[in-house]
């Protein structure tokens, strides 16, 4: 079998508009983030399958002889993308060390690898050695589709090695995407990566990083919005830890208490997301005017003041907010709150001063900020030169 070298990326995500309320069958807007996570496949001819995550500070290899043993006997069929297989997953837990009742980040995504790599080549017959290599400007576990963008990768470059999907670079194109069947591959794929890092994922998460953009989530209903803008954020990490259990419990507690209070909360968020969901659609459809952003501005207000009426705010993010609004700009927390991230929105016209103002006055606060933007294209694959110097540099070194 003959393996190709390649490089693939894929965003984060983050929520512009209606966590909690999606929970309870509303709308809400999930975004790509361009924060990305970069991954490099190398053929190898050592008769090994090595793994490199260097932001988890993982390193490690099996031979593949080893990893032979835990296919099953011919006539079992691997590699149904559309069902997990029990079995294998807990072949896996065996050769890992994992106990059912472990979660530590290190073994799920060592976990999500070698389900992937054995599904998508078991049936042709053979187990090639290859070294992957991941590295990610995107926190692990602060909602931001970490684990999402590692698993879209994974699929998105084992099933290119493995012939299933073709490259879709050409000599002009130095950075490409693939077409419509094969991105459903790619994101079904992932998907199985998700469910084995976190059991029950809605599945959110790995469409943002296969198809990038914006979507819209209703009711486990997932539709990419067809063009939008892309803006620009400051995202911000209060790096408050917090059990997005223990929130989504907070919320549903509060409606059982006070439900003529909370569920009309709950329609408004609601009302929010279809509302910045037809301003971003003007804005692709016209050019975007300040009463654009002044309207956007104002529903990031709203939807903050109403996450803090469903009890999931907390006083980071209300300095987040506090010190953001104090140079004229806008937060919001983004997911599960209760500490965690929020984004502000920055106006085509803000100027570079105040940005760097701003994120030096959330440093001084303790937090971790980075200037990016929403709505990146989903997974590319890419080729060396087109890739950015510093994720290079990182995958070049294993």
């Amino acid at each position: 079998m003959q393996i190709k070298e390649c490089i693939m990326s894929a965003p984060g995500k983050a929520i512009l508009h209606g966590e909690h309320a999606v929970v309870h069958g509303n709308v809400a807007l999930a975004v790509s983030l361009n924060l990305r996570t970069y991954l490099r496949l190398q053929a190898t001819s050592t008769s090994k399958v090595c793994i490199n995550l260097p932001n988890i500070n993982t390193f490690l290899s099996w031979d593949v002889t080893e990893l032979k043993r835990l296919l099953p006997d011919s006539g079992v069929e691997l590699g149904n993308v559309n069902a997990l297989d029990a079995e294998l997953v807990r072949r896996l837990r065996d050769l890992v060390g994992v106990s059912n009742g472990t979660l530590d980040t290190r073994s799920m995504a060592i976990l999500a690898f070698l389900y992937i790599y054995l599904s998508v080549f078991a049936g042709s017959g053979e187990l090639p050695s290859l070294t992957v290599s991941v590295w990610s400007e995107l926190p692990t576990g602060a909602g931001l589709g970490s684990s999402a963008a590692y698993s879209v990768c994974l699929a998105a470059a084992l099933l290119s090695a493995s012939g299933t999907i073709p490259s879709p670079l050409s000599d002009q194109e130095s950075t490409a995407r693939w077409g419509e069947v094969e991105m459903e591959l790619i994101n079904r794929w992932a998907f199985q990566g998700e469910r084995i890092i976190h059991g029950n994922p809605s599945g959110v998460d790995n469409a943002v990083g296969t198809w990038g953009g914006i979507l819209r989530y209703h009711s486990g209903k997932i539709t990419p919005l067809s063009r939008v803008p892309m803006l620009r954020i400051l995202l911000t990490n209060t790096k408050v830890p917090r059990s997005t259990k223990v929130l989504v419990a907070g919320v549903k507690d509060k409606m059982n208490k006070f439900p003529s209070i909370i569920n009309p909360i709950l329609e408004s968020v609601n009302a929010v997301s279809c509302t910045c969901e037809q301003t971003l659609s003007e804005m692709t459809n016209d050019t975007p005017t300040p009463e654009h952003y002044n309207i956007l501005e104002e529903l990031i207000d709203i939807n903050q003041h109403h996450l803090n009426v469903m009890g999931v705010g907390h006083p980071a993010l209300d300095t987040l907010c506090r010190v953001t609004l104090a140079r004229g700009l806008h937060s919001k927390l983004t997911g599960a709150g209760g500490g965690g991230c929020g984004i502000t929105l920055l106006r085509p016209e803000t100027e570079c001063s105040v940005v760097q103002n701003t994120i030096q006055d959330l440093r001084d606060c303790g937090y971790d900020c980075w200037e990016t933007s929403i709505g990146a294209e989903g997974v590319q694959q890419h080729s060396p030169l087109a890739v950015k110097e510093e994720a290079l540099e990182v995958l070049a070194r294993y």
